[in-house]
Formats: structure tokens, C-alpha cells, sequence
């Protein structure tokens, strides 16, 4: 059964603490049940703060790790605006990953959105074995920012993407923020991975996270993502989790 566990620290420094040791464990558990740990990662602030202690934890196996991206923006691998370049120079730069473990949008169809998504889909499913009719891909762990308009990954409030059910990885070609064309997983992958972290930090969208996670406003992309087997976790600091008051934070423990 999914639970939602809500956890806030006083700084951000200390959920960067936290998320090193829910990796480091999380990785541990999946390598040991079936070989291998498959993450994936969005952009924004997330890969800095993930990667400040993990990169530098010497028990995690990176070399069984397979690292994925929630979305991407079509865009060359080397541009500021890439995740993939993000999570790079964060974390890919420094630990023993195998490159042809980093499943990357292909450089060579950012300028069609839609082949690049059709591309990625099927980048996954050869990653994880899995057929993309029949078996959706599980990820063992998605780590997620949102918006202060509530969107994750590039799932935009109002826009149709939201309510995809039958691509794993969508495009856009509309993003209200730019860039604006984009591929991006959707709310069926999200919510079949083993777990989902959301992370924000910063206090400025306490208001968009007390609408998600006490409000289950579902106007709000990232108030979709509820993992049907999986657990779903916020990793706050105290200024984003002021406002909470039905999902109160709790203790974080492993």
C-alpha cells in the first residue's frame, strides 16, 4: 500500500544529508533484490542538492546504477538549459557510473520533440527490458522538484500532457516556461515506480506544497503522482513546510 511520508529539516544542507542517506539505502536494497538501482532525475535545483554528500559517499555501488531523466529539454546535451548537463557537472562528473548507463535524450533529434519522445520510450524500455505496449517501465526511484504552478517534470497545469495514459514518455512543444518543446514521463511511469521523492527546498512555494500535499489540489500536475505500490516521500526544509497541517512532517527514518 502507498504511503505518503512527509519529512522537514531546518536547512537545506540537512535534506541534502537526508537524500544521501535514503539513496545510499535505497540503492543498497534494489541492488541487492534484482542486480542494479534505476533513478531518474529532473532539473531545476534537484541534482545540486542530491548530489552535495552522495557524491562523496563511498559505500553507494554507482557502478550498478542506471541513471534516467523525467524530463528533458530538447535541447544539445551540452546547453546550460540540459538536465542531462546538470546532473553532469552535479554528480555524473564524479562518481563511477558507466556512460552507457546514463539514458539520455538523442542529441540528434532535439529539433523533433516528438521523435525524441518515441526515441526515449524505447531507450527505456531496452534499459529495463520491458515491452512499451504490454509492461511499464518500474523505476526504483524518481526524484521530482515541482513548480510554484504545481508542475513536475514538464507536466504544466491545463495543458493535456497531465492526462496522458498510454505513452510512457510524452512531448510538449507549448511549455510555458522555456524552453519551450520538451519530452517528459508521465503520470502512469511516475506512479509505478518503487518510490518518488519530491524535494523543495527554499520556502518560496510552501503555498503550491500545502495545496498538494494537505490539499490534493488536483488542478496541480504534481498532486497526480501517487504511487499505486510504492511510497511516495517530500524532502522539505522547515520553510516549505510551514504551512502544513493535514500531513504534518514526521521523523525521517530508514
Amino acid at each position: 500500500m502507498q504511503q505518503t511520508k512527509v519529512h522537514s529539516f531546518p536547512s537545506a544542507d540537512q535534506v541534502a544529508q537526508a537524500l544521501n542517506a535514503f539513496l545510499a539505502h535505497a540503492s543498497a536494497e534494489a541492488i541487492k533484490q534484482h542486480g542494479r538501482f534505476t533513478v531518474a532525475f529532473s532539473g531545476g535545483s534537484l541534482p545540486a542538492t542530491v548530489a552535495k554528500y552522495l557524491k562523496d559517499n563511498k559505500s553507494v555501488d554507482f557502478a550498478k546504477w542506471f541513471v534516467f531523466f523525467s524530463d528533458e529539454r530538447c535541447v544539445p546535451l551540452d546547453d546550460p538549459e540540459s538536465n542531462f548537463k546538470l546532473v553532469k557537472d552535479e554528480l555524473l562528473s564524479h562518481v563511477p557510473i558507466p556512460d552507457s548507463q546514463v539514458i539520455r535524450i538523442s542529441e540528434a533529434l532535439v529539433s523533433d520533440s516528438k521523435r525524441a519522445a518515441e526515441d526515449y520510450d524505447l531507450q527505456i524500455a531496452k534499459a529495463l527490458g520491458c515491452d512499451v505496449v504490454n509492461q511499464p517501465p518500474v523505476f526504483d526511484c524518481i526524484l521530482l522538484g515541482i513548480g510554484p504552478d504545481g508542475h513536475t517534470c514538464s507536466l504544466f497545469p491545463g495543458h493535456p500532457e497531465v492526462q496522458e495514459r498510454s505513452k510512457w514518455v510524452t512531448f510538449i512543444n507549448d511549455s510555458p516556461k522555456p524552453p519551450a518543446s520538451r519530452i517528459t514521463l508521465t503520470i502512469p511511469v511516475l506512479n509505478r515506480a518503487r518510490s518518488v521523492a519530491f524535494v523543495v527546498t527554499g520556502g518560496s512555494k510552501c503555498d503550491t506544497v500545502k495545496a498538494i500535499v494537505d490539499g490534493r489540489d488536483m488542478s496541480l500536475p504534481a498532486a497526480h503522482v501517487a504511487p499505486s505500490e510504492g511510497d511516495l516521500y517530500w524532502f522539505l526544509d522547515d520553510a516549505t513546510a510551514k504551512y502544513l497541517t493535514v500531513n504534518k512532517p514526521a521523523e525521517f527514518k530508514l
